[in-house]
């Protein structure tokens, strides 16, 4: 029989600027016959999605692949800062526990995480190894600070996108955008980006970024390697889809009608859902399966959007769009590249993903925004899909009672209590988790 030698037994050679790497060989499965195959599927292989990635003989490192895909040798060069800035925060998520911030310092209220913290001060630490970078701003210090101030180079970012989901050990990501100093960041919009990468730290940590004739993503450490290898090549994103990533989902049934209907057309359909709460992931997959949609509509004062414009939306979309996706504002159907970006801070809905779905958000949809949310009142019935008319289900008591519909404590609770407010995310029970 065949011996498999592991990876580590044979010699590997990756630099930033050498020649493409070599994958070391290993035994490969045997194939099964394509009707055996198709008899024995069931279950989750008819809706999930398996991946089409052929194993190559050899992949080209990250410094061969922006040497001929960026033009700008400057954007090279801090292209590569921001890659060294994932790998380094890869490395630090594989060895911090999970755990609240001793410091509370976030403007918007949010709570803090360590992860949070230690994550946003090294991207700071290492934009300021960068002399090319003049300005930077993060979710974390919402404010324009200069670090060069010759730079040609201004750099926004979410420095860990999920922290609401990282607890659960759950993929989270860091997501950046790179203006030229002539726009800067305020006042400009999504469109005039120079660049922007989106990091997703799963099992793998892998890049996905903008460079001049597409997206590109690259890999860390394949083989037990230094270094980044180019994994996908001009990535895209179809028109058609038949999977949907639905955020702000309680509007569904109460604010926005249309949106009802918009998730009652995708059951339907039988599209499959693949949503974990994380907004890397969540569009990331976008990439890799080629379709998707992930929306987050406006739910008015009750149900409002939570996305970001400067370091969430306007960095995917550029790269959503560049795959040949499509984005949309969720208000006035145009593209979220256009949006004037006024304050680090600033909020804003979306669609984005596959054209078609976008264009079919933006039908259905937008005529209930536009007339207005209809505000949710605690207890009243549900205004659209198979439980219209009907009233919700009743919530646990406050007291500490037991209520009979709860056959197990529901999560976060002690006792059958909510948690105090100071450790709740919007109202207890609340789903939207952008």
């Amino acid at each position: 029989s065949e011996v498999v030698r592991s990876p580590a037994m044979l010699a590997v050679s990756l630099t930033l600027s050498g020649s493409a790497y070599t994958l070391p060989s290993r035994a490969r499965a045997p194939r099964m016959d394509a009707a055996v195959a198709k008899d024995a599927a069931f279950g989750a292989s008819h809706t999930s999605f398996y991946t089409d990635a052929v194993a190559k003989d050899s992949y080209e490192t990250l410094g061969e692949v922006l040497e001929a895909k960026c033009a700008d040798p400057e954007l090279r060069s801090v292209l590569g800062t921001m890659f060294d800035g994932c790998g380094t925060i890869t490395e630090a998520l594989r060895k911090e526990l999970v755990t609240v911030a001793e410091k509370q310092e976030s403007v918007f209220g949010d709570v803090q995480l360590g992860v949070d913290v230690l994550a946003d001060d090294l991207m700071w630490d290492i934009c300021k190894t960068e002399p090319l970078i003049k300005e930077g701003a993060s979710e974390e210090e919402p404010e324009v600070r200069e670090m060069h101030a010759d730079g040609k180079f201004c750099v926004c970012w979410d420095p860990l996108d999920g922290s609401s989901i990282v607890d659960n050990n759950w993929a989270v990501g860091t997501i950046l955008g790179i203006w030229g100093a002539e726009t800067g960041i305020l006042g400009a919009t999504g469109r005039d980006q120079k660049a922007s990468l989106v990091a997703l730290y799963g099992p793998r940590t892998t890049v996905f970024v903008t460079l001049d004739d597409g997206v590109y993503e690259f890999t860390l450490g394949v083989g037990g390697a230094d270094g980044w290898l180019c994994s996908r090549e001009r990535v895209r994103i179809s028109p058609q889809s038949r999977i949907f990533s639905p955020a702000n989902l309680r509007t569904a049934r109460h604010e926005l009608p249309g949106y009802g209907e918009l998730i009652d057309y995708w059951l339907d359909e039988r599209y499959t859902l693949r949503f974990c709460g994380g907004l890397v992931p969540d569009i990331c997959q976008q990439f890799s399966k080629g379709q998707g949609v992930l929306t987050n509509p406006p739910g008015g004062d009750t149900a409002p959007a939570k996305l970001r414009l400067a370091f969430e939306c306007a960095p995917f979309s550029l790269l959503v769009e560049a795959a040949g996706g499509k984005s949309s504002d969720a208000v006035t159907g145009g593209s979220v590249l256009d949006v004037p970006i006024e304050g680090i801070d600033q909020r804003t809905s979306i669609a984005i993903g596959s054209a078609d779905e976008v264009d079919r958000f933006n039908a259905l949809v937008l005529p209930s925004v536009r007339a207005g949310p209809i505000p949710y009142v605690d207890g009243q019935p549900t205004t659209h899909g198979l439980n219209a008319g009907k009233a919700p289900a009743p919530r646990p008591p406050q007291d500490g009672r037991r209520s009979p519909i709860f056959l197990a404590e529901p999560s976060g609770t002690e006792n059958g209590k909510a948690p105090p407010a100071s450790q709740q995310r919007g109202g207890w029970g609340d789903q939207n988790v952008y």
